[in-house]
């Protein structure tokens, strides 16, 4: 298609648990749409575009994640993507304000989930690429904007139809033009409404990036001052009850209780903890932190659907 290429069977993003370091990328510059981009991290794109030097430019399409080292190959092909006028693929999950979120099976849509995780690896230190993205599910962020009907794809998540660790997030990443907007915190959210209804405890896969641990705190904090925030005042807490009402493992509450530093120094019963709430109030206005969820719990469409399949 007008000399853009297509990844080679291969690509999900997982954990590199190699202690060598850090390696320069092997893209210098990406265009992506209207945007330049100055990749992070090296991709494992094709040998004959990236292999034993440095790519200057990679053109990368914004729909579909085709790419390209060529601007004539990249510029014919933007005039003719197939999803240039259509949504995304998958199936919408959630839809809310300016965002949705679509759920892609990696085994229906294999093309598009590999060139996505190539790309995404630009960003990504923490993740080495395997061959089969048939075993994982996609969940790609959709932010609504004037310039296209649908609406942008400004991140994601991945996680396995299948973790043996009860892992609720393979790889996430928003990317780099639409960071700090809190738009991670969404797929964070997200991705722990689904293990809440799934009834099963879960976190991301370890071990975190350090840009991945400050997103992940500063929910697991949230999360916690708004279950404290809510407990009575006079009831006894552990940590496993934290846990039980949030659906964030323990071992994440006690770092988010750690981080907050809103705990009574006096002595409790074994196991229990004493909240000083004038200080979890003042951690929160420090921080900016909400009273309200971070996702709306009816703007998830398979619940819409699930109900109306019932009733049928």
């Amino acid at each position: 298609m007008a000399n853009m290429t297509s990844a080679s069977p291969l690509s999900i993003l997982s954990p590199n648990r190699s202690s060598s370091k850090p390696q320069e990328p092997n893209v210098a510059n990406v265009v992506m749409g209207n945007l330049h981009i100055r990749p992070w991290y090296p991709s494992f794109y094709p040998e004959d575009m990236v292999g034993g030097r440095k790519t200057e430019w990679l053109y990368v399409c914004q729909w579909c994640f085709r790419y390209t080292s060529e601007v004539e190959g990249y510029s014919a092909h933007c005039k003719v993507c197939p999803l240039k006028d259509t949504p995304p693929p998958g199936e919408t999950v959630y839809d809310k304000d300016d965002y949705i979120i679509h759920e892609i099976d990696g085994e229906d849509h294999g093309l598009y989930a590999q060139n996505l995780s190539l790309f995404s690896k630009l960003f990504l230190e923490t993740k080495s690429v395997f061959f089969d993205v048939s075993t994982f599910l996609y969940y790609i962020l959709i932010l609504r904007n004037a310039s296209h009907p649908y609406g942008q794809v400004v991140g994601f998540f991945s996680k396995e139809k299948m973790s043996w660790d009860n892992n609720n997030v393979a790889c996430i990443l928003v990317f780099p033009p639409w960071q700090r907007r809190g738009l991670g915190q969404i797929l964070i959210a997200v991705s722990y409404e689904f293990g809440k209804r799934e009834g099963r405890f879960g976190g991301p896969e370890r071990p975190l990036s350090a840009l991945g641990r400050k997103g992940y705190l500063g929910f697991w904090c949230g999360e916690v001052y708004r279950f404290l925030l809510r407990a009575p005042l006079k009831r006894t807490l552990t940590v496993r009850d934290i846990s039980e009402g949030t659906y964030v493992m323990q071992e994440d509450v006690v770092a988010a209780l750690k981080e907050m530093d809103v705990l009574e120094k006096r002595k409790t019963a074994a196991g229990s903890i004493v909240v000083n709430k004038s200080k979890l109030r003042a951690w929160a206005e420090r921080h900016g932190v909400s009273r309200e969820p971070v996702v709306d719990v009816d703007a998830f469409v398979e619940a819409a659907e699930e109900g109306s399949e019932m009733e049928e």
